[in-house]
């Protein structure tokens, strides 16, 4: 187990300072020898004081001062989640810079759009595909002033084809001057935008989002309140710090409360690294609740009925003593002594997966199971589940020790106002609504419409102030690991790959990854038919008579036809090759990884499209649940290696 302080409250900062920057010394100068981070190296957990912290930070804020940076530059870091991320980005508000995490793996031209529209002047890099793709980017570009790998290793390969790559031993070992950092601090106020946060692109390009150190801070005061924190609590941390989420919530949170995190050396290392650190609160998105519940089911299934009879037993002794105890009522002593022997054989099992000393998990981005959630509560591992967006600095509505609504996202914090408008959607205001979107004045006219905030989110509020999100008004695809990715986007990429396809549907809502339906043009399906010689030319201009007449039918000839086309393997191929090139153009995450092909195309008489030929999204997963399903569940829809 790492170290960490006291069993007491923690005593959190937030309420004493007027930037985040502040918010950081202040930190420091109450906590000066106690963890604040820990990083591994060679299989070691290391321990890296907040009086460390800030002198690494502070050396890195006189650099980038050095390099004549104004206050309010942008500074743009591209990496995982680690120890130099939190360096750079103190560092940067120190100097009184702006400063904005941009997400590993983008597509050239999405990491080209947030460099320049952001107009970032320094940019600091982990890995080596990146930074290939960032020089690619500003070759032709003056407003890059320095590019910083994060080791010297990569900044030696790669110094001799860019002039602006500066080493990372300058930012570590240039000589803080105090007095100017401390003007640059001071001359910072609460309005200032303190960091830029670039949404997903769903309805479009990416926005920056602005979030100023008044945000941030109301954000911290509210929540500091209604979190039952120790100074004894530890976390390990893995979510990207380009999200808000991280970012405020967890990084400036725990800076705000003075309680350590230890970062996971990765992703895939997430799980075993819990049982290493022993974190008391994690937060995460519903994935890997998701992995963990799908573990727990896949070894009760090899076990005897027996055992499993006890499981759900013991489940549901759990289920029921976590639910009485959210109402706050007494818990029967019967209760209590059954749960002692479900607790022994069972959930203590269960709680050392994830260290054994868990506390309390939070999560949000992406709706979560009810049966996932039952299983943790009864295992003594509670799951608060909140919701908000990068507009609002990460949270509005949360679930809290004391208000918790199983299904929903909780009520409103601190001062936030809410309201549902006519169509349904939710609306809000208060102290945690961003300064705007950068560079789109219109983009934020739009979005702040009235005053308030529009969500874009179908919510319900019950008599008791619970949110319940049922659905979203703009299509938009939350992954089961929370990434928020436009549907459109992605079917434009695959659509225009080849005439062959009529219709993409993107499908990834509370998935793992993204699939796709694929409906067949039929002009050139037919003609791709005749070319393969499986249909006749008289058949074909028969059917292209059909078509001139009805543009939409779907003729049982046609459909016949169709069938016997699409199911060739030289169109199948086709289609993959397509998928495959458009993917090309994606980030990873957006990237198609199994589709399958309708023998048809939707239609405006299955009500699969409007009069107007638009997707009716809603209706197309309804009718295709179970295609769906089979897409993620059997082997043969897996897009083609060949492609």
């Amino acid at each position: 187990m790492l170290e960490s302080g006291p069993n007491i409250p923690v005593v959190p900062v937030s309420h004493d300072v007027k930037t985040v920057a502040q918010l950081f010394q202040e930190r420091v100068r109450r906590s000066r020898t106690r963890a604040a981070l820990y990083e591994k190296h060679d299989g070691r957990w290391w321990k890296i004081t907040w009086r460390e912290f800030y002198d690494r930070a502070s050396s890195t804020a006189q650099c980038l001062i050095d390099l004549g940076l104004e206050p309010g530059a942008k500074v743009a870091i591209l990496g995982s989640s680690k120890v130099p991320w939190c360096v750079y980005d103190m560092g940067a508000q120190l100097a009184g810079l702006v400063c904005l995490g941009i997400y590993p793996k983008l597509s050239l031209s999405e990491l080209q759009f947030i460099i320049e529209n952001s107009d970032s002047r320094v940019i600091l890099v982990e890995e080596e595909k990146e930074l290939e793709k960032v020089l690619e980017v500003v070759s032709h570009s003056a407003q890059v002033q320095a590019i910083v790998p994060w080791t010297e290793e990569l900044f030696t390969k790669f110094s001799a084809k860019e002039t602006r790559l500066l080493s990372p031993l300058r930012l570590g070992t240039t000589i803080a001057d105090e007095k100017q950092i401390a003007l640059r601090v001071n001359a910072r106020t609460p309005e200032d935008t303190a960091i830029l946060v670039y949404t997903s692109g769903t309805t479009g390009p990416p926005k920056g989002v602005m979030t100023t150190n008044a945000n941030i801070l109301s954000f911290l005061q509210t929540h500091t309140d209604d979190l039952e924190i120790l100074q004894s609590d530890l976390s390990l941390s893995f979510l990207p710090m380009s999200h808000a989420a991280e970012r405020v919530l967890g990084f400036y949170g725990r800076i705000d409360m003075g309680i350590p995190t230890a970062y996971a050396s990765s992703i895939p290392n997430v799980l075993a690294e819990l049982k290493e650190v022993q974190p008391t609160i994690f937060g995460s998105v519903p994935r890997i609740f998701e992995k963990a519940y799908d573990k727990i089911q896949g070894e009760l299934s090899q076990q005897s009925e027996k055992k499993k009879a006890f499981f759900a037993w013991a489940l549901r002794v759990g289920v029921l003593r976590s639910a009485l105890q959210r109402e706050g009522k007494r818990i029967p002593l019967r209760l209590e002594l059954r749960y002692f022997l479900a607790n022994k054989l069972v959930f203590s099992k269960i709680r050392a997966a994830f260290g054994g000393r868990i506390r309390f998990f939070i999560t949000g981005a992406a709706p979560i199971a009810r049966e996932i959630l039952d299983l943790f509560w009864a295992a003594g591992m509670p799951i608060f589940d909140v919701y908000g967006l990068t507009e609002t600095t990460t949270i509005t509505h949360a679930n809290y020790p004391g208000a918790v609504k199983i299904g929903s996202v909780g009520r409103a914090v601190g001062e936030t106002e809410c309201k549902i408008a006519e169509d349904g959607e939710l609306l809000v205001r208060g102290p945690l609504i961003f300064k705007g979107y950068y560079k789109d004045p219109k983009a934020t006219e739009e979005a702040m419409e009235g005053g308030w905030f529009h969500t874009g989110d179908i919510c319900e509020i019950d008599e008791d102030g619970f949110l319940t999100i049922t659905d979203r008004k703009k299509h938009i695809i939350i992954t089961a690991g929370g990434k928020n990715l436009s549907p459109a986007n992605i079917e434009r990429a695959i659509k225009r790959q080849d005439p062959l396809i009529s219709q993409v549907h993107a499908h990834g809502d509370r998935r793992a990854y993204v699939c796709g339906i694929i409906t067949p043009n039929a002009v050139e399906t037919l003609n791709f038919g005749r070319n393969e010689k499986v249909v006749t030319t008289e058949e074909v201009e028969a059917l292209f008579d059909e078509l001139r007449a009805d543009p939409t039918g779907q003729s049982e000839k046609m459909l016949l036809t169709l069938k016997k086309i699409v199911t060739l393997p030289q169109f199948v191929d086709r289609i993959a090759h397509a998928v495959g090139t458009g993917n090309r153009e994606l980030a990873r995450v957006e990237k198609i990884r199994r589709f399958a092909i309708l023998d048809r195309d939707f239609s405006h008489e299955m009500n699969e499209m409007t009069a107007s030929l638009k997707m009716v999204r809603r209706n197309i997963e309804k009718i295709h649940a179970d295609l769906l399903d089979r897409i993620y569940d059997e082997e043969g829809f897996a897009l083609n290696p060949r492609s």
